[in-house]
């Protein structure tokens, strides 16, 4: 795929912010994967969600790209986790991340316009994966397609890091290590010597 790729200290800052996104009343979709933590599960939410930076016509892009990126493919996939919220969230969050967004979105839609006659959204979902294949394949990468490239692999890391920070997609990791108990289960080797009989507690 595409793209820069999000560095170690951009995947702190990313999960910082998400542990500070939990707060925000906004979300309509998205939750915080650790929103067990506090009050943040008793929030009720609104019924829609207001972008915090993105325009009425930025954001369906937004979520049409981010849907694209982890489709509900027989599982949950970004829609309904609402990563469009987050990923409108972090880049409302930091001006550093704003000029590259909106550059991107507009180089997507002179370039679908220039391909295919409409504005991206209007395309149909074949046209729309068509048209993004050569952005997110290097062996796929067209000359001249540089800003489109890093635009979407941008759009890619932040939906991937908005999917699995969320409730819907840490579940869907589905690892025992990643799981979150409400007590401490027992030790499952309970005739090894070697191991301290840990009986369950309350958390």
């Amino acid at each position: 795929m595409a793209g820069q790729g999000v560095g170690r200290r951009q995947i702190l800052q990313i999960l910082g912010t998400a542990a500070a996104a939990a707060q925000f009343p906004g979300f309509s979709r998205w939750a915080f994967a650790c929103g067990h933590i506090g009050n943040a599960g008793l929030q009720i939410k609104p019924a829609v969600y207001r972008p915090q930076f993105f325009t009425a016509a930025e954001y369906p892009m937004i979520e049409r790209l981010a849907e694209i990126i982890i489709p509900s493919d027989g599982t949950p996939g970004a829609k309904e986790a609402g990563v469009a919220e987050f990923i409108d969230f972090m880049v409302a969050a930091d001006p550093e991340l704003q000029y590259a967004f909106r550059t991107g979105l507009t180089w997507l839609n002179a370039h679908s316009e220039q391909t295919a006659g409409k504005r991206f959204v209007e395309l149909t979902a074949e046209q729309q994966t068509s048209l993004l294949m050569p952005l997110g394949f290097k062996d796929k990468a067209r000359e001249g397609q540089e800003t489109g490239r890093r635009f979407f692999g941008m759009m890619r890391d932040y939906t991937v890091a908005g999917f699995y920070t969320s409730e819907i997609g840490f579940k869907e990791l589905d690892n025992p290590a990643l799981k979150f108990y409400a007590e401490s289960p027992e030790c499952p080797h309970k005739d090894d010597p070697e191991h301290q009989h840990v009986t369950p507690t309350n958390s």
